[in-house]
């Protein structure tokens, strides 16, 4: 059972309660009678599946969460043969590439945040993409070409996967690998959510041919719900890597295959980038909220920054004490979001090419924004850069946790960008490419109210990692490891973890329950306020308060983020798929 404390009136004290039907709005008026309005569920029912179900799974042992059940018995798998984190992390990884294409891959990158175990400093594995060397700042200004060979950024994820196994990883790496090739080579039964979006990136025009060959259906009409799709050529693109490892990707023959797919769609990635990639490791972003340690990905990502910029922020509100859907609670959220979004365009980059302010995850940073934000008022977002004259980042991006026996933990988050990335196969490989480039600002100089920002910190140059929202993130207590999250999304990312957070830290709700609950979403510009479920009739008086206090509400699916989550407590294990975009497994022993 959870329960939310609203308000809806002046004199009235509300109670919203989930129940096994769906949820009671109980009013109490300072008459002292009971009204109980009994509501339809909130969950509106999955694309092509059954309404959503948030069930946690518990064990002991360990415990793997992704959104392709396929991936995650992979990595429980390798945790029963005796491998840690780690190396489930990477044969999960590995197996979503095949099971999940729209955003698992070998052609992406992303941030994998590692907790070594009690008493172990965490740290994570940067392997975003870089830009080629041949790229420029202004080289999206007239034409953003999301889908062509120019937008692809140099492949990061087998280095990083491969830099983790070296520090970490206990089993060999071919064993890892070798699940994944057999899912390409068997072919695994796709859900309806997959074969929907099959059948719509194959009908655009904007899809190259060979993604049209590489994901054409059976009978050659449409996929269904139950059929099954292998991936020979991926097959044999992953035994390559099980055998020679992420060299093989990087220095030989995928290396090849890669350039003259790129010189047959004038793209700009060449040998030497392959060659010179690196994946890094970089110290967590590290802040601290009543009491819990939180650990994010540092810049280029945006994600560990914006986290613990906002929970420092919140920390200096009772937001218990008001109720977790209190319009005050919801009105000092959305503050907290607009400030930290605003320092996000303004200063945050690639390190190694923009010099980033210390203090924006320092508590009397944190102190100021605060005592900035007006009670009973919006605060415009004009009002908050007036230097900056008034990006998009792509959504489809796939993250899973994974915690062994030992309480080694992985956070990881990657992604292709946008859902199949460049939609561009690289013939004779099988595996998609990223279109990263397009996290770049396009347009230098150009900030505008629809969300488009073109501040310095993250104009294209060469070599340099283009800014991400990707946020895994682990939060501990008295050194030991308490919860294991993050989510796709796009520039979404840090506001579903938030809301994860302040469920659980703040509000003590069950991890099942923190992850259901309904998330809302403000990122400075569009001055606007995304609320899942703030269309139906139980949110109305809240949404309205809301409104009079001067935000733009627009209400939305509960489509936001997919945030598999795994909760820690004691010796036991909790772990919920958030089912909000597809079905996805905790899978655990």
């Amino acid at each position: 059972m959870i329960t939310l404390p609203i308000t809806v009136f002046p004199g009235t004290a509300d109670l919203l309660q989930r129940t096994a039907t769906g949820w009671q709005i109980l009013l109490l008026p300072a008459t002292g009678m009971l009204l109980v309005l009994v509501l339809a569920t909130l969950a509106p029912p999955l694309r092509g599946a059954e309404p959503p179900d948030f069930t946690s799974v518990k064990a002991r042992e360990g415990m793997v969460v992704s959104v392709s059940p396929e991936a995650s018995d992979v990595g429980r798998k390798v945790l029963q043969r005796g491998g840690n984190a780690v190396d489930a992390a990477v044969a999960t990884a590995l197996a979503l590439a095949v099971t999940y294409p729209g955003a698992g891959n070998i052609g992406g990158g992303g941030f994998m945040l590692v907790w070594p175990g009690e008493g172990k400093p965490p740290v994570c594995v940067d392997y975003r993409e870089t830009a080629p060397t041949a790229a420029t700042a202004e080289m999206f200004a007239m034409d953003r070409a999301p889908y062509s060979h120019r937008a692809v950024g140099v492949p990061g994820t087998l280095r990083g996967l491969a830099l983790a196994h070296q520090r970490w990883g206990k089993r060999p790496w071919n064993e890892l690998v070798m699940p994944a090739v057999t899912l390409a080579e068997d072919g695994f039964a796709i859900d309806r959510a997959l074969a929907e979006d099959l059948n719509d990136i194959a009908a655009k025009p904007t899809t190259s041919a060979e993604f049209r060959r590489m994901f054409a259906p059976p009978d050659g009409a449409a996929w269904q719900a139950g059929e099954r799709l292998a991936q020979p050529e991926l097959a044999r693109t992953l035994r390559l890597i099980a055998q020679g490892g992420a060299d093989t990707f990087y220095l030989g023959p995928i290396a090849q295959a890669i350039t003259t797919e790129m010189h047959a769609g004038a793209g700009l990635i060449t040998a030497a980038d392959l060659a010179g990639y690196k994946a890094r490791f970089r110290e967590p972003i590290h802040g601290t909220y009543r009491g819990f340690d939180i650990f994010g990905p540092p810049p280029p990502s945006s994600g560990g920054t914006c986290v613990v910029e906002m929970l420092n922020i919140l920390e200096n509100f009772d937001l218990r004490g008001e109720g977790r859907y209190a319009p005050l609670t919801i009105h000092r959220l959305i503050e907290a979001m607009r400030r930290t979004y605003c320092d996000r365009a303004r200063y945050l980059g690639d390190p190694d090419f923009v010099e980033i302010p210390p203090q924006l995850t320092t508590k009397e940073y944190a102190r100021q924004l605060a005592a900035s934000i007006d009670q009973s008022h919006a605060t415009p977002s004009t009002a908050l850069a007036p230097e900056i004259s008034v990006s998009s980042e792509g959504e489809s991006t796939t993250h899973f946790s994974v915690v062994d026996a030992g309480r080694m933990a992985v956070a990881n988050t990657y992604t292709l960008q946008e859902n199949f990335g460049a939609r561009i196969v690289v013939r004779g490989a099988g595996f998609l490419l990223n279109n990263e480039m397009t996290d770049f600002n396009a347009r230098p100089g150009v900030t505008d109210r629809r969300g488009a920002i073109g501040t310095p910190a993250n104009t294209i140059a060469p070599g340099k990692r283009m800014l991400s929202s990707q946020s895994p993130t682990i939060v501990a207590r008295d050194g030991k490891l308490q919860l294991v999250t993050g989510s796709p999304g796009g520039r979404t990312i840090p506001n579903t973890v938030l809301c994860v957070l302040v469920n659980t830290l703040d509000f003590d709700m069950p991890v099942d329950e923190a992850v259901a609950a309904p998330r809302l979403h403000h990122a400075w510009w569009p001055d606007r306020v995304t609320m899942e479920l703030a269309a139906e009739p139980e949110f109305a008086p809240l949404v309205q308060r809301l409104k009079s206090l001067g935000h733009d509400m627009v209400p939305k699916p509960r489509e936001q983020g997919d945030a598999h989550t795994i909760r820690v407590r004691g010796d036991s294990l909790e772990g919920v798929a958030d089912v909000r975009q597809t079905l996805g497994k905790a899978a655990g022993y």
